[in-house]
């Protein structure tokens, strides 16, 4: 099968220029020649093409997309007459949140919340019609000049009643490490709560500059928030309220029958802050025993560092005065 490069044509759509590449696939921009609507093409790469389960994604994202009638949701146009695998979608102006948060490191928290509020609504809408996004992340939400958000990639999407993907397919199933639920990691298929977790995840992300968890690789990632609760945010950024870190951690439970039952449950605390009881946690009671054994640490061993120096300095001492 031939390439598709910019410059040729594929079917009746234009390929005017390359807009991104991913291990899977390219997406184009192009235009569709019947009415010159502009279009975003996604092409997998040829060895992509023959493998069952990418086939399987590519299927399962246009049948959602296609099903999905939501503003903030990016649109799959179909067509059964195509002479290849590949999936046509409405062209969105914008930036992904991943670019904004490169370029800014963190956001104010009034634009936070708004972005956050934006996702809401959009992750009830999918939720109310039986689809699980799976993966939730910076890299699939684009944002407009007035910070609209339009959801993509449905490739790992979950719909009501289809099969049960796991832990043993995680390269294909599971999503990205930073962003994934503590359900997911153990194996399980996860609900509309794993998208709330991940949303929980961005809004921290976008207060602070960085994601709640870390680690040298993608297990070490996934294992830390199993075991280990993340820096406050408000550790991280003072100006963070209260009330905001409560909500963040709502969303990141690591039971998803502690988290926000619902995406308009999450949304109503982000609006009324000031009704957001506040109390005790025992992440932050965590954190502050963590600080103060860290501190305690390195108080011993600078301690210990200096027994040698202070001994060198007596016997200097005693030499000069002896």
């Amino acid at each position: 099968m031939s390439p598709v490069v910019p410059g040729t044509q594929l079917d009746h759509y234009r390929i005017d220029r390359v807009v991104a590449r991913s291990g899977m696939a390219t997406i184009f921009r192009g235009v569709d020649l019947r009415n010159g609507r502009d279009v975003a093409i996604k092409v997998p790469h040829p060895e992509i093409e023959a493998d069952p389960a990418f086939f399987d994604r590519f299927r399962r994202e246009a049948e959602i997309g296609a099903a999905l009638d939501h503003p903030g949701v990016m649109k799959v146009y179909q067509d059964p007459d195509r002479s290849r695998v590949y999936l046509v979608m409405e062209w969105v102006e914008g930036r992904l949140l991943r670019e904004i948060l490169a370029e800014e490191g963190k956001m104010p928290a009034e634009r936070a919340i708004r972005i956050a509020l934006a996702l809401c609504d959009v992750l009830q809408y999918i939720h109310q019609h039986g689809v699980v996004h799976r993966d939730l992340k910076p890299e699939n939400i684009m944002v407009d000049e007035r910070d609209r958000v339009k959801l993509i990639d449905f490739g790992i999407a979950a719909q009501a009643g289809s099969r049960r993907l796991t832990f043993t397919k995680l390269s294909q199933v599971m999503g990205t490490p930073e962003y994934i639920s503590p359900e997911q990691v153990k194996g399980k298929r996860g609900d509309g709560r794993s998208d709330l977790y991940a949303l929980g995840v961005m809004l921290y992300e976008m207060l602070t500059g960085k994601t709640p968890f870390s680690g040298p690789n993608a297990f070490a990632i996934m294992n830390d928030r199993l075991l280990n609760h993340p820096l406050p945010p408000s550790e991280a950024d003072p100006s963070i309220r209260p009330e905001l870190q409560e909500v963040i951690y709502r969303a990141l439970e690591r039971e998803p029958k502690a988290r926000y039952s619902s995406a308009s449950e999450f949304a109503w605390d982000l609006q009324h802050l000031d009704q957001v009881g506040v109390s005790e946690r025992v992440e932050l009671r965590d954190w502050r025993k963590r600080r103060t054994s860290l501190g305690r640490a390195v108080a011993f061993y600078v301690g210990m560092a200096l027994i040698p120096v202070a001994v060198f300095a007596l016997l200097l001492y005693v030499a000069r005065h002896g």
